[in-house]
C-alpha cells in the first residue's frame, strides 16, 4: 500500500498552521481544516485580530501538518494564503465562503441565519491555502 499524503489531508479535521510571525520565528496555532482534494485548497475559519490572521496578513505563506491519530503518519501542505472576510454582511461573499467551508468540513448547518449571524458578530475569516507542495512519510513498525 502507497502512503498518500492527499488522502491524509482530507481525512484530518485537526492539524498545526504554521505562520511567521514578524521575527522570522513560526508560529503554530491548533486549527480545523478541510482540504478540498478538487481545487487543491486548505479552508480554515479563524478571527480577525488573532495572532495567526495578523501575521498572515504581513506574510501571506503557511504550512499545516496533520496527523493520523497513532501518530504514524503524517503530511504537511505548504502553500500560499488569501484571507477572506471579515464582513459585515450576513449575506455577503465573505460569509458565503464561510458557509461553503463549514458545508465542506461539516456538512448542513441546522440554522444558516444563525450560522451567518455569529460569522458577522465573531469577526470570521476564511483562511484559504493554495497547496504548492504536500509531502509526509508513514513510519512502518516491525510486527
Amino acid at each position: 500500500m502507497t502512503f498518500d499524503p492527499r488522502a491524509l489531508l482530507a481525512d484530518s479535521s485537526f492539524g498545526i498552521l504554521a505562520t511567521i510571525k514578524a521575527n522570522g520565528m513560526p508560529q503554530l496555532s491548533p486549527v480545523t481544516p478541510w482540504f478540498d482534494r478538487e481545487n487543491e485548497t486548505i479552508l480554515i475559519s479563524t478571527r480577525e485580530g488573532l495572532v495567526k490572521t495578523s501575521n498572515l496578513r504581513r506574510d501571506p505563506r503557511a504550512a499545516l501538518e496533520v496527523s493520523s491519530s497513532d501518530g504514524r503518519d503524517w503530511a504537511t501542505a505548504e502553500g500560499s494564503v488569501t484571507l477572506i472576510g471579515p464582513s459585515d454582511d450576513p449575506n455577503g461573499p465573505e460569509v458565503e465562503a464561510l458557509v461553503d467551508y463549514y458545508r465542506g468540513a461539516a456538512g448542513e448547518h441546522p440554522d444558516w441565519d444563525e450560522y451567518r449571524s455569529v460569522m458577522v458578530s465573531d469577526r470570521r475569516v476564511l483562511i484559504r491555502i493554495t497547496v504548492e507542495h504536500i509531502y509526509g512519510a508513514t513510519i512502518r513498525r516491525p510486527s
